[in-house]
């Protein structure tokens, strides 16, 4: 499954608890910017509301460009 995004709930449920810590962004292997989202706690939210949009409609990526899976 090396060529199989993650899961589409797991990143929901961790934007929307604990978003602003970034964790979402670890968990699908954007490190970097997970990092930032954690010093800046998400750009005071407002990256995790954009965060959380882009995962409802479908468009958030991992860090392979492999789209989130619904399980």
């Amino acid at each position: 499954k090396s060529g199989e995004g993650k899961e589409f709930t797991i990143t929901l449920l961790l934007c929307i608890f604990i978003g602003v810590l970034g964790v979402h962004r670890f968990y699908t292997g954007h490190i970097g910017i997970g990092v930032v989202q954690l010093l800046t706690f998400g750009v005071f939210g407002i990256w995790t509301i954009i965060d959380l949009i882009m995962i409802v409609m479908g468009n958030f990526k991992d860090s392979n460009g492999n789209p989130l899976v619904k399980k």
